[in-house]
């Protein structure tokens, strides 16, 4: 009789060392570790879908653009393939929340870097120079802040534009909206005379698209796109920096990439080193 209950105490012991182990191991796969996305297969990368050339979705349903061959890349150094991807497209206002609620593992949706938004997100080292821009019709051009004194003007929401002008100028009045492709609309019907993004984005809109010009090319202080992932997410974060002051910046990959994705969209004066970064490195 002994025996028999040491036996089932010993089966018991063992079970509630299993229960223990396995409990352990899920705790250890958190929500966008490098383990849960490689358990996963994919890894879930927040992108715009209207904003070329750096993030888009082309007519036959593929991402393209700067921001996304980083992102295949990145993917292809973690999971072995540049296709272990799940894009998840979105308007400039949920990037945030999309990394807060997981929806989404990395944010590289031409996420420009900010005091305000690094107390909500980890932002990766950078990897783009930008600038604040105004385009406008060249029949009508907005050439400095006055011009828009009693105008309206068209930012997205929760952009830099958006910011910069609720801040600065109380005089314009602004049109808020959610996609890139509305603000262009907005410009285009008249809705608005003008509309604020990147300036790199916008140099690249007017120049596809003639009778309308980047009246202001520089606004406010120099800025930095980068990655960004769910604030205290060390480990990706990690792993993604490491990639770009590592590996990539040994290939120039940034370089590269501009070349294959954003030289063609820019007027000719336009070169990489106005707009990239190697190594995060910001001087």
């Amino acid at each position: 009789m002994k025996k028999f209950i040491m036996a089932i105490s010993l089966i018991m012991l063992v079970g509630f060392t299993g229960c223990s182990s396995n409990t352990s191991k899920t705790t250890n796969d958190a929500p966008s570790s490098l383990s849960a996305i490689k358990k996963a297969g994919t890894i879930k990368i927040g992108i715009f879908s209207d904003d070329a050339p750096f993030c888009y979705q082309d007519a036959d349903g593929s991402f393209k653009g700067y921001d996304v061959d980083l992102g295949k890349r990145i993917a292809k150094e973690l999971l072995g393939s540049e296709s272990k991807i799940t894009w998840v497209s979105m308007t400039p206002a949920n990037r945030v929340p999309y990394l807060q609620t997981g929806k989404v593992d990395l944010m590289l949706a031409d996420f420009t870097v900010t005091d305000e938004r690094a107390k909500n997100v980890d932002f990766t080292l950078p990897y783009e120079k930008v600038s604040l821009g105004v385009v406008s019709s060249e029949k009508a051009p907005i050439n400095s802040v006055d011009d828009l004194k009693g105008k309206t003007l068209a930012v997205n929401t929760g952009t830099t534009g958006d910011t910069y002008f609720s801040k600065n100028a109380p005089d314009v009045k602004l049109v808020k909206i959610d996609a890139i492709t509305d603000g262009y609309q907005a410009l285009i019907s008249g809705r608005t005379a003008a509309f604020a993004q990147d300036n790199t984005l916008l140099l690249s809109w007017a120049k596809k698209n003639p009778g309308y010009v980047v009246g202001i090319k520089e606004l406010g202080s120099k800025d930095y796109i980068a990655g960004a992932v769910k604030k205290g997410n060390k480990e990706l974060l990690s792993y993604v920096n490491g990639l770009i002051k590592g590996k990539l910046n040994d290939e120039q990959f940034f370089h590269k990439d501009f070349n294959d994705t954003l030289k063609s969209s820019f007027p000719a004066n336009v070169t990489a080193d106005q707009i990239v970064i190697e190594g995060g490195k910001t001087k």
